[in-house]
């Protein structure tokens, strides 16, 4: 197990967010995901969830390893990438 630096989780949260509203782009644009407008954002939220994991992994690290201060900060971002995206796609 890897102790990450603040640095690390910022690195990660700014990769992510990228790769996720990327990703909000393409489904709102080009998929079709079932359960519409809702559905949507439960996928979005799903796969920030599991590429956090993954790039947590990657850093030999995971969630369970981490400092409630750093998961709170996680859990904030993720809060404010969905909300960002939601308001952009409602309409």
């Amino acid at each position: 197990m890897t102790v990450l630096t603040e640095k690390i989780i910022d690195e990660i949260l700014e990769y992510l967010e990228k790769s996720i509203k990327n990703l909000a782009r393409d489904a709102f644009e080009n998929l079709e995901v079932s359960g519409g407008f809702q559905g949507t954002i439960e996928f979005i939220e799903n796969q920030f969830e599991i590429r956090l994991e993954n790039l947590l992994v990657a850093k030999g690290s995971s969630t369970h390893h981490l400092e409630s201060g750093m998961k709170n900060k996680i859990i904030q971002k993720k809060q404010g990438i969905v909300q960002d995206i939601a308001k952009q796609y409602k309409n």
